[in-house]
């Protein structure tokens, strides 16, 4: 899978991949999404997002997620 829109470079933000190197983390875009915010609220509280931003960032969350496996807890 091929991510144009996600980021990655040592010298910014630790190198934690961001959206179009606009200082704006996947994860927190992600984690908007998760406490279930729309699309329009991230992008009202990101002016420079574009929708296919938010997108690309849950494609690369999930993908990254399928890479690995994570530990879970038994309820």
């Amino acid at each position: 899978m091929r991510f144009t829109r996600i980021t990655t470079d040592p010298a910014q933000m630790g190198g934690v991949p961001c959206i179009r190197r606009l200082r704006i983390p996947v994860a927190t875009v992600v984690g908007m999404v998760a406490d279930g915010m729309s699309d329009l609220e991230i992008l009202e509280a990101y002016p420079d997002l574009a929708a296919d931003d938010i997108h690309e960032a849950l494609r690369y969350a999930a993908e990254a997620v399928r890479e690995r496996e994570l530990p879970l807890t038994a309820p």
